[in-house]
């Protein structure tokens, strides 16, 4: 029998990678800190989360779903509540008048 090399390398496309990283979820953390003679002048804290939607929202992160930027729900829920407040705010001139 000759000799053959067997290799133990599985092989991952990039698709599987990424569907178990948003499967998982991966979190990058890092800080900056600017400093002179030991006094803070700034600090920067940043903070990186890849994850699915449903992984996210299993997590308790639904940012996105109250965000008026991103949402049109939010935008609906806010305009809503600004047409409450305004319309008491009409009643209450409104019963001042009479």
């Amino acid at each position: 029998m000759p000799n053959q090399i067997v290799h133990a390398v599985e092989t991952i496309n990039l698709a599987d990678i990424l569907e178990r990283v948003l499967d998982k979820g991966i979190v990058i953390a890092g800080d900056i800190k600017i400093q002179v003679a030991d006094v803070d002048l700034l600090t920067i804290k940043i903070r990186l989360l890849v994850a699915s939607v449903d992984k996210a929202m299993q997590m308790g992160i639904n940012w996105w779903q109250t965000d008026d930027f991103l949402s049109s729900k939010a935008k609906e829920s806010e305009i809503e509540k600004e047409n409450m407040t305004l319309k008491k705010r009409l009643e209450r001139l409104e019963a001042k008048i009479k």
